[in-house]
């Protein structure tokens, strides 16, 4: 798997980038970055296609300050440019929890871009309500070790996952350079402004709506079953997935399963390889 930098309007960032063949870009979710889809790149790569994940700005290694409007709209234009920079014209999108609303608002607004959409555990086709965008904002705004511990054991439902390093790690990238300023920002767009662009209805009467998948960990506690329900019942999903004992992350904490989803759906909906 290669990992590089990007650029696109002026900010940096990392790739993953992993095998040949139809793209498909994986855009990870609040508070996250790239390399949470570790366990998935190469395996769906390895049914020959190109499998990218890219970190958003103000995550993981991108450039971070509080001067980028981090906001979904300008973050689905920021990475639509970045894929320009990698020559990915059209691709099928995997999204999870905020990652989820960005692939949703690009099929909205490019949807020559996108083949296919993988929703996962995703924010934005529903309104949260003012409750659970503070909730949201302040978990998210924490970034002490105790702080980032408690966030990893809320999105995951094992807590064997949550290991010392990793939380150093997460603690580490959270508090580089500009991240605090960054995070300011973006907290403050999860409390007061995330639910304006919800794109649900958009998309459900879109002409040229692409084949949907909506993927839900059984044990979601950070955007629980029932809004994946109503995600359901809103889109009408070519398939619908719940995946037992996981919770945010059932692509991280049972990956072959996702893997067998993913590439099962890939193969029926998005320009698949022969």
């Amino acid at each position: 798997m290669k990992n590089y930098l990007c650029a696109a309007q002026g900010l940096e960032t990392r790739v993953l980038d992993a095998g040949e063949g139809p793209p498909v870009v994986f855009v990870h979710g609040l508070g996250a970055r790239a390399d949470r889809w570790r366990h998935n790149l190469e395996s769906i790569a390895s049914n020959g296609y190109r499998c990218v994940a890219i970190d958003l700005p103000g995550h993981g290694f991108a450039d971070k300050s509080g001067a980028f409007q981090f906001g979904v709209p300008t973050c689905a234009r920021w990475l639509a440019a970045i894929l320009d920079q990698l020559d990915i014209q059209r691709c099928t999108l995997v999204g999870t929890s905020l990652g989820g609303f960005i692939a949703s608002f690009i099929a909205c607004e490019t949807p020559d871009r996108v083949n296919a959409l993988v929703l996962v555990g995703t924010l934005g086709i529903v309104p949260m309500g003012s409750e659970a965008r503070a909730a949201i904002s302040s978990r998210f705004g924490t970034v002490t070790r105790e702080g980032i511990e408690r966030k990893l054991n809320t999105v995951l439902f094992d807590p064997k996952l949550v290991t010392p390093d990793w939380v150093e790690e997460e603690w580490r990238i959270n508090n580089s350079v500009g991240a605090h300023e960054a995070f300011a920002v973006i907290a403050q767009y999860i409390k007061e402004g995330i639910d304006d662009d919800v794109v649900g209805e958009r998309l459900l009467e879109h002409p040229r709506r692409p084949p949907i998948a909506v993927v839900w960990g059984s044990e979601d506690r950070a955007v629980p079953l029932e809004v994946g329900h109503r995600v359901r019942d809103l889109l009408g999903p070519e398939v619908y997935e719940e995946i037992p004992e996981t919770g945010h992350g059932p692509y991280l904490e049972k990956p072959e399963a996702f893997n067998e989803l993913l590439a099962g759906f890939l193969k029926a909906f998005s320009g698949n390889p022969e």
